[in-house]
């Protein structure tokens, strides 16, 4: 389950160029899929400025209009010359929920088109607040239960109109997974709650927490066999250096054996796990408090360093799983796509474990910037979330939130998500965290198309991306209709995920690392994959350049075609199994509902 993104979009009255938000989204060539990052130079501020032009002078395609202000988030340089621009909108210097587009340009800067998330005006149709902001807070509290922030006047663009409401932070929220905090937008005018949403993505939803319930499913993920050394042994405590330097330690983990892990020498027989040759990445420990800070997070040190001992009677063996899952999530970002960390900013990631107290679950935390790992309830989950395939879908969730910044549709009051653009996102994380184990390919957690399989529930896994509706527990859909547009994120997001795998391995029965899959078509058709490492460039080329936050399922067809089209040419094989992927799962051109938005 992932946060609506609305509480980070920026106050702008104008285009910024602050080199540290305009770092070239990376790409993958066409013939290995290797990254290359592009970088931000002077050159980047005239791209920005070619690219508002454009905005303003393509008014009836980009729906920029007067009153308005973008604020570059992203500039992406393609190989082939093409330039992108990411924007946020403010209208009368109020930032836009859902006023989100890039400007696609050529090599000569010139407009070549825009994806934009409102395709309709962004002008409310009140202008000035009837509702107070100590109002708009006192109503914020109460359907977040929790403690509320500054109230923010905003323009609320999402679902088709245009609204003056107020923003409001709400921390302590009751109503967030965690205890942590949620994002309330308030109706200036009439004082209705439009959107009461948990601030984190949570890996496991409500919904699915009450169906283990109901089952009476008590799932306890396996520890790792065996604890074999992987080519690391701990740091000599006698070799001279200047600290702190860089170290070499050794984790002894829950789910993956013995695995080297870099760290920091702090003192002659002191180590903090924390990874200089990874932008200073950090766990630390949030002992049992519910933590959105991770500057109060315990350090994790040791005298020896090695971190854990195997089983949870440490409390560093969470720690080194943790550590080793978002290194090697930042290792297959940054060796794929030349993305470097998951802001793409040159900056680490942090975790913290033993978050809260019986937590069944594990977050990404955009409050905190961090990854929140709980300790399972006891009953369910009677161990950490700290499995790779978690840590990699979640971590994506932030690379989501820094790009296209999915959201959902709609939060029930129980903190289920609904709509495409949300189980897109959860899609998206689900195909990405599965690659992070193909990239990591360690023996102790095999890499498969199976998502949460070694949490240890009875159905073996809790997703599949060959055949989704095998997942019993979640309801996965295998293919679109009408009627996925308002299903739960994370049975929708079988659609795109089917689509991905379909691409990727194509059809039928095969048998991959040990892993038998058969998937089906929803025409009965035969698709012949063209590969994992195509189909995750266009689908990281597809977020990156041409999703935003309204992308629905026949929008990501359409991003996906452009991805395949840049990489492959619109003649290729590629361009044209993603097409055939897409019918496939019943997304086609001639379905493509009517606007939503």
């Amino acid at each position: 389950m992932r946060r609506p993104h609305i509480r980070n979009v920026a106050v702008a009255v104008a285009v910024t160029t602050a080199a540290t938000s305009l770092a070239g989204t990376a790409f993958a060539s066409p013939a290995t899929g290797a990254g290359h990052a592009a970088t931000a130079d002077a050159s980047t501020a005239s791209v920005v400025s070619a690219a508002k032009a454009a905005a303003v002078a393509h008014a009836s395609a980009t729906g920029v209009a007067p009153g308005d202000a973008l604020r570059a988030e992203d500039v992406m340089i393609d190989p082939e010359g093409a330039r992108h621009v990411r924007f946020t909108r403010t209208h009368q210097g109020m930032p836009v929920l859902g006023g989100d587009l890039v400007v696609h340009l050529t090599g000569r800067l010139a407009y070549a088109g825009v994806t934009r998330a409102a395709g309709h005006t962004v002008r409310p149709a009140a202008t000035s607040a009837r509702l107070s902001a100590g109002q708009a807070r006192q109503k914020a509290a109460t359907a977040a239960k929790g403690d509320a922030g500054v109230a923010e006047l905003v323009v609320d663009a999402r679902n088709g109109g245009a609204a003056l409401a107020y923003q409001v932070h709400v921390s302590g929220s009751g109503t967030a997974g965690g205890g942590g905090s949620s994002t309330v937008v308030v109706d200036a005018v009439t004082g209705k709650v439009r959107s009461s949403t948990p601030d984190s993505d949570a890996f496991v939803s409500p919904g699915l927490l009450d169906t283990l319930r109901r089952a009476g499913e008590k799932p306890g993920p396996a520890i790792g066999a065996g604890a074999h050394a992987v080519g690391a042994a701990s740091s000599s405590v006698s070799a001279a250096a200047r600290r702190p330097s860089t170290a070499h330690g050794t984790g002894k983990s829950l789910f993956v054996g013995r695995i080297p892990l870099t760290t920091t020498r702090t003192a002659r027989t002191s180590y903090l796990l924390k990874d200089p040759t990874h932008w200073g990445t950090e766990t630390r420990d949030a002992k049992g408090r519910e933590l959105e800070n991770f500057g109060r997070g315990k350090k994790i040190t040791t005298r020896n360093d090695v971190f854990g001992n195997g089983a949870t009677t440490s409390r560093n063996s969470a720690a080194a799983d943790a550590q080793y899952g978002i290194t090697k999530t930042l290792d297959f970002y940054k060796k794929t796509f030349g993305r470097k960390g998951i802001r793409n900013n040159g900056k680490g990631a942090h975790a913290m474990v033993h978050f809260g107290k019986k937590v069944a679950n594990a977050f990404w935390d955009s409050t905190c910037g961090c990854m929140l790992y709980g300790d399972g309830d006891g009953d369910m989950f009677k161990k950490p979330l700290v499995v790779l395939d978690v840590t990699g879908h979640e971590l994506t969730h932030g690379v989501v939130d820094a790009t296209a910044k999915l959201e959902p549709t709609r939060v029930d009051s129980e903190g289920n998500q609904y709509g495409e653009p949300g189980a897109l996102n959860e899609s998206l994380a689900d195909i990405f965290g599965s690659d992070v184990e193909f990239f990591t390919n360690n023996a102790k957690d095999r890499p498969d198309y199976l998502i949460g399989e070694k949490l240890g529930l009875k159905q073996k896994f809790l997703r599949r991306l060959d055949h989704p509706s095998l997942d019993k527990l979640e309801g996965t859909i295998d293919y679109w209709s009408p009627q996925v547009y308002d299903a739960e994120v994370h049975a929708g997001s079988g659609v795109s995920s089917h689509a991905y795998y379909l691409l990727a391995e194509g059809s039928g029965r095969k048998t991959i690392g040990g892993v038998a899959y058969d998937s089906p078509t929803f025409d009965g058709s035969t698709v012949k994959g063209i590969g994992r490492t195509k189909a995750t460039a266009i689908f990281y080329r597809a977020l990156t350049r041409y999703m935003v936050s309204t992308t629905d399922f026949h929008g990501a067809r359409v991003a996906t075609l452009k991805a395949a089209k840049d990489l492959y040419g619109q003649n290729s094989t590629e361009y044209r199994t993603v097409d055939r992927s897409w019918s496939a799962v019943d997304v086609t051109a001639a379905n493509t509902p009517a606007a939503h938005h």
